[in-house]
């Protein structure tokens, strides 16, 4: 059988997916946060690769927990129709056991990279996309996502997850029993901001502290506002065809500063920041302490028990403001299926998990998000991953991916977070902060 066979029935897959009353085989789950697996990714019949009985597929990603476990639920009728074994390890420590076992000569199968830099590092050892997974991946996703996937010209990895990271929490009820209507533009914000602080109200909670990863919250914060500013700036600032202290990032991080060295503004004060979790950070817009928390989608899942995290319930998210009412953007994270092995059962797993069967199973298995054309936001577990999902498969909403991500690692995962905390705890200004990160750049 061919390497690069084509899944037959996945690619003409139909959108609308009804919910299995019983998932055989399924493990019973009593979280009501969880769906069952579709009926369409119940039959065999779209799963016509071939038999692969006794072949095992591993697959490393960063995913663990609950989240993994909800991940192998959506292949698991894969497995069972093709008789392929995923074996799936997650890791707390992607990046360097990726380079350890790439240099050991035991890579795994399939690797599920958060960042695609980090990606772009492993070109001469990965297999590029087929002509299946690549048409797959092209009728799936935009041209700003497949772009994320792509090395010198040549497609490696379909996208798998989609976080929508350019989004502020805040509550409902609050605005309601106000007469506070979710602003459109930064400075409607700002002008809601100060409203809120004249009221005697905190308006922002904020927390960058995140063990060896404390900063990373800041960082998203100026890419939103550099994004805002426009998609050619946030480009050439990201591939570094302008330097990190140009006059326009200077100015993006002022920006930022408004809120976030803001005495005025910041719960518990500014020297905080960079000691408070940001796990934890939102929870005080639970008790009215502040009114906003920037921080993107998957934070639905953070939230004391209990909270009812819903449009009309204890929280919700709006999208970050426009800097240009009309503009439509959103900053994204997530992940890239791409292969080390070009074996048949790793080609069929690849086809699988670029298909709209997969992304339809996996939205129902738990809550997630995805930015596959061909699914149905509605069949999101949670309605924030209902709202990120319509924002997502939107193809007139611009996406770009996080900066820090695409930036080398010794930007993007070391001086811009060390920069951001320096910064936000007044050591440094805008200015030094931006040329001490200029001229960490490789």
């Amino acid at each position: 059988m061919s390497k690069t066979r084509r899944i037959s029935c996945l690619a003409a897959a139909a959108g609308a997916i009804a919910l299995a009353a019983t998932a055989c085989g399924a493990p019973e789950d009593e979280d009501s946060s969880r769906g069952e697996v579709p009926e369409e990714a119940q039959d065999c019949a779209n799963y016509d690769f071939g038999s692969f009985d006794g072949e095992t597929v591993t697959i490393l990603g960063s995913i663990r927990d609950q989240e993994a476990d909800e991940m192998m639920a959506a292949w698991a009728f894969f497995e069972e129709c093709t008789g392929v074994n995923i074996d799936y390890e997650g890791t707390g420590e992607f990046e360097a056991d990726m380079a350890v076992r790439v240099d050991g000569g035991n890579a795994p199968d399939i690797a599920l990279f958060p960042q695609p830099g980090l990606m772009s590092n492993f070109k001469d050892s990965l297999v590029p996309a087929s002509e299946e997974v690549t048409a797959l991946a092209t009728e799936g996703w935009t041209e700003d996502w497949l772009n994320y996937g792509t090395i010198d010209g040549q497609l490696y990895a379909a996208p798998n997850s989609s976080n929508a990271k350019s989004f502020i929490w805040y509550s409902p009820t609050f605005f309601s029993e106000n007469g506070y209507e979710v602003p459109k533009t930064w400075d409607e914000l700002m002008t809601l901001s100060d409203t809120i602080a004249d009221s005697g109200i905190t308006p922002w909670c904020a927390g960058f502290e995140s063990g060896g990863a404390t900063g990373w919250p800041g960082t998203d914060w100026i890419e939103d506002i550099v994004l805002r500013e426009g998609t050619d700036v946030y480009d050439q600032w990201v591939s570094h065809e302008i330097p990190f202290n140009d006059p326009q990032i200077v100015e993006a991080i002022e920006k930022a500063g408004t809120v976030l060295t803001n005495e005025d503004y910041v719960f518990n004060g500014t020297d905080t920041i960079a000691s408070t979790p940001f796990q934890e950070a939102g929870h005080p817009i639970l008790d009215g302490s502040c009114a906003f928390y920037r921080m993107a989608s998957f934070y639905g899942a953070m939230w004391p028990e209990g909270t009812n995290v819903a449009e009309d319930g204890d929280v919700f998210a709006f999208q970050f403001p426009e800097t240009n009412e009309g503009d439509k953007t959103m900053l994204v994270g997530g992940e890239f299926v791409a292969a080390f092995s070009d074996s048949e059962a790793t080609e069929a797993t690849r086809q699988y998990l670029a298909s709209e069967v997969y992304h339809n199973a996996r939205l129902q298995t738990g809550p997630w998000s995805t930015a596959h054309q061909g699914v149905d936001p509605n069949n999101a577990t949670t309605p924030i991953n209902v709202l990120a999902t319509q924002i997502l498969t939107d193809p007139s909403v611009t996406v770009r991916f996080d900066g820090s991500d695409l930036m080398p690692g010794e930007v993007g995962a070391s001086s811009f977070w060390t920069g951001i905390i320096e910064w936000v705890s007044g050591d440094k200004d805008a200015q030094q902060m931006a040329d001490d990160i200029e001229a960490s750049w490789p």
